[in-house]
C-alpha cells in the first residue's frame, strides 16, 4: 500500500532511527526521529505555485509542546 523507510544507525552509543512514509501522510515531507526515549516529528507544506508578488520565501515554524511531557496534566492536582 505505502512505502515506508526506515533507517537506523548508532550514534553517541543509541540507536538512532529515521521513519517516514508511515504517519503524516497529507504532508509534502515527513520523518519521524528516535533518539532514545525521545521522537520527534518533523514535517514540511509548500505549496505548488508560488505567490505572484512575493519576492521572497515566506517561512513559519511552529513549536508546540505538550504539557503532559513535563508532568503538567491540565485539571490535575499535585
Amino acid at each position: 500500500m505505502f512505502e515506508v523507510y526506515r533507517k537506523e544507525i548508532k550514534w553517541g552509543g543509541k540507536l538512532l532511527t529515521f521513519e517516514t512514509g508511515k504517519i503524516a501522510r497529507q504532508a509534502d515531507g515527513a520523518v519521524m526521529v528516535t533518539y532514545g526515549g525521545t521522537t520527534v516529528l518533523c514535517t514540511a507544506v509548500g505549496a505548488l505555485t508560488a505567490k505572484p508578488g512575493i519576492d521572497f520565501f515566506p517561512l513559519t515554524v511552529n513549536y508546540q509542546e505538550k504539557t503532559f511531557a513535563a508532568g503538567r496534566i491540565p485539571g490535575g492536582f499535585f
